[in-house]
C-alpha cells in the first residue's frame, strides 16, 4: 500500500497544497521556503496515525505558531487540515483519511486552554464505487461502522488530544482502521544524522537484530551486523560504501553483548577506523546507507535534506542508494541540491517539484516525471 495524495492546509506556509504523489519523490527548493514544513505535513500525519498529533503540534509552539499566519477568508477556519489517500494495488482498494487540529472556543472554561485540540477526522474506504464512511469523528463524539455495517455510536468519548484513528486502530476490532494506522506507523523519517563526538552513530549499541534504522541511528551498528549475520549479504552495502568512500570497505565485526563497525581505507589497508574517528561526511553517509539498505524496507522513507555534510563525489552513490531502495518503498527528499535531485531523477521514476515562496505561501511546480533508466 502507498500514499497516493497528501493535501494540508493550514499549516505554517502550507496555505493550501494537493500532491499527486509517485514511487519517488522530490521537493527541491532554497532554504526558506517551506520544504521543511511539507516534510513536517508528512510527520504531523503519521503523528494522528500513532496518537501524538497534538503533542506534535505544541512542541513545535502550538497553535500558535503551526496556523497559517496569513490573510484567511472569514468562512475559513482557524485549522490544520491533514489528509491523505492511501491506495492497496493488490486489493484495489482506497482509504481516505482526514484530521483536523483547531484552538479551544474562547468560551471554553479554563484548562489547557493552549492545547491544540482534534476537531474532526474521518476514515473512508472506496473500492471502486462510492467511498463508504468507516469512522467519523466530530468533537469528543466517534462514530464507527460495526460488523453489520451500520454507523453506531462508539463508547468512548475520544479526548480533545487523541485520535480516533489511533484509538479505535488499537481496539483490534475495525480492520480497516488498523490498516491505516498499521501502514502510517510504520513509515520512517530522517531528518539529518547527529556527527559530533557524542553523536550516536559513533558508538557501539545493544546486539539485538535490527530490520530497520532507528530515526536518530542509534542502532547502525546492530542494521549492518543483521545484514551481515541474519541476512548474510551485506553485497549492496558493500559496493555503496566502496562506491561513496573511495574504495573503503566496511568492517562488521561478529556482534557479542554490543554490535559494531569500522571502516578500512584503502590508503590505510591494516588499520580498522573506528566510528569515532570518521569524518561527519563518512559517517553520515553510512547512515543513510542503513536507513534505506536494512533488512526490512519501510513502505515510505523521508529523507529531508540528505546531501548534508556529504562531499559532492558522493551524491551519485546517494542516488544509488535511493533508486534501490525505491524498488520496495515510496521515497521522499527534500532537498536543496540540484545535483542530488538530478542524480536520483537519472536512476528512478521520480517526480519532481520546485519549491518556492511568494507572499508567505508555499508554492510548487511540478516538473516532468522522469524514466526510470537505472543508470549505474
Amino acid at each position: 500500500m502507498k500514499l497516493r495524495s497528501l493535501q494540508a492546509q493550514g499549516y505554517r506556509s502550507l496555505r493550501a497544497i494537493d500532491l499527486d504523489l509517485s514511487q519517488v519523490n522530490l521537493f527541491v527548493g532554497e532554504n526558506g521556503v517551506g520544504k521543511s514544513n511539507l516534510y513536517r505535513a508528512l510527520q504531523l500525519l503519521q503523528a494522528a496515525a500513532t496518537g501524538r498529533l497534538a503533542e506534535e503540534i505544541a512542541a513545535e509552539g502550538g497553535m500558535g505558531s503551526a496556523l497559517w499566519s496569513g490573510q484567511r477568508r472569514k468562512t475559513e477556519p482557524a485549522r490544520i487540515i491533514l489528509s491523505a489517500e492511501l491506495l492497496d494495488d493488490e486489493r484495489a482498494v482506497t482509504f481516505r483519511y482526514r484530521a483536523e487540529a483547531g484552538l479551544r472556543p474562547p468560551q471554553a472554561a479554563v484548562g489547557f486552554a493552549l492545547e491544540p485540540q482534534i476537531k474532526e477526522e474521518e476514515l473512508s474506504v472506496e473500492t471502486g464505487h462510492t467511498p463508504v464512511a468507516m469512522m467519523r469523528r466530530k468533537g469528543p463524539a466517534v462514530f464507527v461502522r460495526d460488523e453489520s455495517g451500520r454507523m453506531v455510536d462508539y463508547p468512548e468519548r475520544a479526548m480533545t488530544s487523541e485520535t480516533a484513528l489511533a484509538m479505535l486502530g488499537d481496539a483490534g476490532h475495525y480492520p480497516e482502521i488498523g490498516t491505516v494506522r498499521s501502514l502510517l506507523e510504520r513509515w520512517r523519517f530522517f531528518h539529518g544524522f547527529r556527527t559530533d563526538r557524542d553523536s550516536p552513530l559513533r558508538r557501539p549499541c545493544l546486539a539485538i537484530t535490527a530490520p530497520l534504522l532507528a530515526e536518530d541511528g542509534a542502532n547502525l551498528a546492530a542494521v549492518f551486523a543483521t545484514l551481515s549475520v541474519t541476512r548474510e549479504d551485506t553485497a549492496e552495502l558493500d559496493a555503496a560504501v566502496s562506491d561513496a568512500l573511495g574504495g573503503a570497505r566496511l568492517m562488521i565485526p561478529e556482534p557479542g553483548e554490543t554490535a559494531s563497525f569500522g571502516l578500512v581505507l584503502p590508503e590505510f589497508p591494516r588499520r580498522v577506523f573506528q566510528p569515532r574517528e570518521l569524518s561527519d561526511g563518512q559517517i553520515r553517509f553510512l547512515a543513510l546507507a542503513g536507513a534505506l539498505l536494512s533488512y526490512r524496507r519501510p513502505p515510505l522513507i523521508a529523507l529531508n535534506e540528505p546531501e548534508a555534510s556529504l562531499h559532492p563525489d558522493m551524491l551519485a552513490p546517494l542516488a544509488r542508494l535511493v533508486a534501490e531502495a525505491s524498488r520496495d518503498s515510496q521515497i521522499w527528499v527534500v532537498t536543496h541540491s540540484e545535483k542530488l535531485a538530478t542524480e536520483i531523477a537519472a536512476r528512478a521514476s521520480a517526480q519532481r517539484w520546485t519549491v518556492t515562496r511568494e507572499e508567505g505561501e508555499t508554492r510548487l511546480v511540478a516538473g516532468i516525471a522522469s524514466r526510470n533508466t537505472r543508470h549505474s
